[in-house]
């Protein structure tokens, strides 16, 4: 039997839209601006490498990672935030640590009581799917424009942060692009001490940006001085190397906490095969291409400023490669834009908890910038027209 705990859970955001647009025909050729799906070329030479390495297919891979990967890892880590080496693992997609950190590193209890998974609201599905599966209580924590479009944890009643075990949080953040600072890292870690929980820090995006590249929560860490087992890092090479099938993540941080998950993916966990562990070694030695990948983004961040910027309450985004616009209803917006123009985009509302106002998301569309420059400028313009104009 199905268990209890997932009886209420909300459909996945895209069989919905599915479901939402089914039996209405697009008004134009279609223009996909949905999944967060890269499409900008991966680089030349993953072909090679592979090809290079295909007798590892003949060997079972080890499930940490290869020496190599966790060596270009941690110098990617060290580099990037400017900190020592952390402990790491490789991951199949970051989707699996983000679920198996908190079966590994959740406490069954918090004095005694159930243990609370604090998130985001709009939120990544899985964070709300990993406190479910271990018996946690899911505490959803709205991130609005008035919070900067991240969320306020330090807001949240005594009882219910002397319940935390656990705070998801995503900077660049999904859907809004809003990026944490400094004073936000150091206000999240001080009341991570405080009421002794652990930051797992989704940072999947932190590799497209404009300006400066976002402070990372490794780097404020560092700086303050935190207990390494306080905070978990994941990032991907989906975004940042346009290689979403590759399924190659990493989480690092305390080496007590990287031991706890080693230990559980050693009975539940897939390792990426040894051809494509030395693609991802690769990439992550590499950032030549990454930063060709941004520029790419840069001229669609400029489209989306030139085509959408006076609209009111538009948001240029910091990171990320989505616009997170409003509108009077998100389900009304993305079925009149696609019977009206054939541009397909997600309601906001679908990425968030609650119902009708409640929702923070129900006022928003979630539009994707990975089409081609062309396909994104038509895509645009087509919204401003039929939504805005």
């Amino acid at each position: 039997m199905f268990p209890e705990r997932f009886s209420n859970l909300p459909d996945y955001a895209f069989p919905r839209l599915r479901s939402l647009l089914d039996g209405i025909p697009p008004g134009g050729d279609e223009i996909a601006m949905t999944i967060g799906e890269p499409t900008h070329p991966f680089p030349q030479w993953v072909g090679g490498v592979i090809s290079d390495n295909l007798a590892g297919f003949n060997r079972y891979p080890p499930n940490p990672g290869s020496d190599g990967l966790l060596d270009a890892i941690r110098g990617w880590i060290a580099r990037r935030y400017s900190v020592p080496e952390p402990a790491a693992m490789a991951l199949n997609g970051t989707r699996e640590g983000l679920y198996n950190a908190a079966m590994a590193l959740c406490p069954e209890t918090k004095g005694g009581q159930q243990p609370v998974i604090l998130s985001p609201n709009p939120f990544y599905q899985v964070y709300m799917v990993a406190a479910l599966s271990i018996g946690a209580e899911p505490v959803f924590v709205d991130a609005t424009e008035a919070t900067g479009h991240l969320p306020d944890y330090a807001s949240l009643p005594e009882d219910i942060l002397n319940r935390a075990a656990v705070a998801y949080i995503c900077s660049p953040a999904n859907p809004q692009g809003a990026v944490a600072d400094r004073d936000y890292w150091k206000t999240l870690l001080a009341l991570a001490e405080r009421y002794d929980f652990k930051i797992f820090a989704d940072e999947c995006y932190s590799e497209i940006y404009r300006g400066d590249a976002p402070t990372g929560v490794l780097t404020v860490a560092h700086e303050v001085g935190a207990d390494p087992e306080r905070v978990v890092l994941f990032n991907s090479l989906s975004k940042r190397s346009n290689l979403p099938g590759l399924r190659s993540g990493f989480v690092a941080g305390g080496p007590e906490s990287i031991k706890r998950m080693g230990q559980l993916r050693n009975y539940a966990g897939a390792p990426l095969p040894l051809p494509l562990q030395a693609v991802a070694e690769r990439a992550w030695r590499d950032e030549a291409h990454v930063e060709a990948n941004r520029a790419l983004y840069a001229v669609k961040y400029a489209l989306a400023d030139e085509i959408l910027g006076d609209i009111p309450g538009y948001r240029s985004p910091q990171a990320g490669f989505f616009l997170w616009l409003p509108v009077e209803d998100g389900e009304a917006a993305t079925v009149r834009l696609w019977r009206e123009t054939g541009v397909k985009v997600l309601p906001g509302g679908y990425l968030a908890q609650g119902t009708g106002p409640a929702n923070p998301g129900r006022g928003y569309i979630r539009v994707a910038l990975v089409a081609a420059e062309d396909d994104t400028r038509r895509g645009l313009s087509a919204l401003r027209q039929c939504l805005y104009d």
